[in-house]
């Protein structure tokens, strides 16, 4: 996996992810232009080292180019998350340690993935999950096990 994004190269993919289609230097310049003073040849630069990194592919229109993402940015979180857990040495308790800093959107979100991934359930699967989830009802037992009539 290449390394991460510095600032400058994050903030140039964030556009180019966002706006999701071939983007010029002039676009991406005049967007970072309302956050910060940059020049032309700075945006050019970052994009020709992202292109030199394998982020964006170009294309040459007249005398400049149009960038165009490679991957999502879904894509390179998935693989800074993949590189940071195969550094651990104990990769189990890196996803424990990970699982306690989520949010419950991020869980679901979590779930969710997992079931994607995993596919399709099988009815006996299914069963199972909702025996898990379901709220778990007292024994009804008879009236005279509880003490009454």
């Amino acid at each position: 996996m290449p390394r991460p994004l510095g600032e400058l190269e994050d903030a140039v993919m964030t556009r180019v992810w966002k706006w999701n289609r071939p983007v010029t230097v002039r676009e991406v310049l005049e967007d970072l232009q309302q956050e910060r003073s940059i020049a032309y040849t700075t945006v050019m630069t970052v994009l020709d080292n992202l292109h030199q990194k394998g982020w964006v592919r170009r294309e040459a229109e007249g005398r400049a180019y149009r960038y165009e993402a490679v991957s999502t940015r879904a894509a390179y979180a998935a693989a800074l998350m993949n590189d940071a857990w195969s550094q651990s040495d104990n990769p189990a308790a890196a996803l424990v340690a990970f699982f306690g800093m989520m949010s419950d959107e991020q869980r679901q979100a979590l779930r969710d993935a997992v079931r994607i991934v995993q596919g399709p359930d099988t009815q006996e699967q299914r069963h199972e999950r909702e025996d898990r989830e379901a709220p778990q009802e007292e024994n009804p037992g008879s009236v005279a096990d509880r003490g009454g009539r």
